[in-house]
């Protein structure tokens, strides 16, 4: 079975499912993080047909987890579309969010028969299709809240495996925090252990697809 986890630098989910007896790859701008069968590259020349040497055909592959960008996408940053009351919208801004939404459409369509693409709430201003549903870290065994969406397409919803009580910190003001806060960028994005163990022991596909020849 070939899986491909698409925008993934860590190596966390691809190494998940290759535990599990998978031939898993992971594809993304910036170099893996742990060995492992990974191909440097944009994931959109992969999606419009252009090979590379020693990566299979995308018609071969049976599973995509993608995790397309949400710098333009995330509710987080909609403030920033609207940086000064009155002002109207932030127009360079909004096309960078279209930009987002039409390669997250492209991985959401993508001609692979099983995909789950994973994002954080997105704005409404760009009229995403409805998630599927929303897991948690602490539903996984990790003691912090990060709501997480995730788009479904031929798959089962996830269960939680392991369900913990968040750790919090308070700052000078008193105010309440996860453990995620303070982490750098690059620190959020990387999955979480449980929930890549989660993924690969709860998608396994019963029928092999017949190797196209």
């Amino acid at each position: 079975m070939l899986v491909l986890i698409a925008c993934e630098f860590s190596g966390i989910i691809r190494n998940a499912f290759v535990r599990l007896g998978w031939d898993a790859w992971s594809i993304d701008l910036l170099p893996s993080e742990k060995e492992g069968k990974h191909l440097q590259a944009d994931i959109i020349d992969v999606l419009n047909g252009v090979r590379f040497k020693g990566f299979p055909a995308l018609s071969y592959f049976d599973l995509l987890i993608a995790h397309p960008p949400c710098t333009y996408l995330s509710h987080a940053g909609a403030r920033w579309l609207y940086p000064k009351k009155g002002e109207g919208i932030n127009q360079e801004r909004y096309i960078k969010g279209l930009e987002a939404k039409e390669f997250f459409l492209k991985l959401l369509n993508a001609n692979i028969p099983h995909k789950a693409i994973e994002n954080p709430f997105p704005s409404k201003i760009y009229k995403l299709p409805k998630h599927t549903q929303i897991i948690q870290p602490f539903e996984y065994g990790h003691p912090i809240q990060k709501k997480t969406l995730l788009w479904l397409d031929n798959l089962p919803n996830l269960k939680p495996t392991k369900k913990v009580k968040c750790e919090w910190y308070y700052d000078r003001k008193g105010i309440r925090h996860t453990k995620l806060n303070g982490w750098s960028a690059k620190r959020k994005s990387r999955t979480f252990e449980g929930i890549a163990k989660a993924m690969a022991e709860q998608w396994r596909l019963n029928d092999e697809r017949k190797k196209k020849v």
